[in-house]
């Protein structure tokens, strides 16, 4: 009865691991990280019961990602940007500013200095999902 029993808790846990695997193929995983910003994905594969790669995220750090293998949700090792540093450059231009300078990632959001439509210089903290300014001060 013991060796039974294990051996259906072996079968569930090989089909659920299946199951997990068949969710999204490495191809479905690569392309999910590359429409998320992520580059230069490699060593992917299904381990542990999630799918593991490290990538570039669009800030060009190197990152570790896993994701859910029934849901594709992409979860770092640490805070990325979704946009690059030359998608921040053009919100801001579309916005109206100019003089974009020192540009960078940091603790989670995208710093900039511009000058904004008035032509006053700013500081600015820019949303790292949508490149909307969420914050300036005078510089």
């Amino acid at each position: 009865m013991k060796h039974a029993s294990l051996l259906g808790i072996a079968l569930v846990l090989a089909a659920g691991y299946a199951l997990a695997q068949d969710g999204l193929t490495e191809a479905q995983v690569r392309a999910k990280l590359e429409t998320q910003g992520y580059t230069k994905v490699n060593d992917v594969k299904f381990e542990d019961g999630v799918w593991k790669a490290d990538a570039r995220s669009a800030d060009g750090n190197r990152v570790d990602v896993r994701l859910d293998p029934e849901t594709g949700t992409v979860r770092p090792d640490e805070l990325v940007a979704n946009l690059s540093e030359a998608d921040v450059r053009a919100k801001l231009a579309v916005a109206g500013y100019t003089n974009v300078h020192d540009v960078d990632y940091e603790d989670g959001i995208w710093n900039a200095e511009a000058d904004d439509p008035a032509g006053k210089d700013m500081e600015l903290k820019i949303d790292p999902d949508t490149g909307a300014v969420m914050g300036k001060e005078k510089d």
